[in-house]
């Protein structure tokens, strides 16, 4: 599983964080961390299994709709 979040979308409400502190962090300036590796579109590594739940949840309550999940 892969995370692929649109940061065009992404206001950065940090809902994700709450739901997948594992994946999603916020830095110093309440941006999201993925804002300093890519300007448009951030895909994860491969991502274990068991934080599927978490992702999903993430991607649900994502204010902006900006986070999909790739099997």
């Amino acid at each position: 599983m892969k995370v692929v979040v649109d940061l065009k979308k992404c206001s950065d409400h940090g809902q994700c964080v709450f739901a997948a502190p594992e994946v999603f962090e916020l830095d110093d300036r309440g941006e999201l961390t993925f804002r300093k590796l890519a300007k448009d579109v951030y895909v994860t590594g491969e991502l274990d299994e068991s934080l599927r739940d978490s992702v999903e949840e993430a991607a649900d309550i994502c204010p902006m709709q900006a986070i999909e999940i790739e099997d």
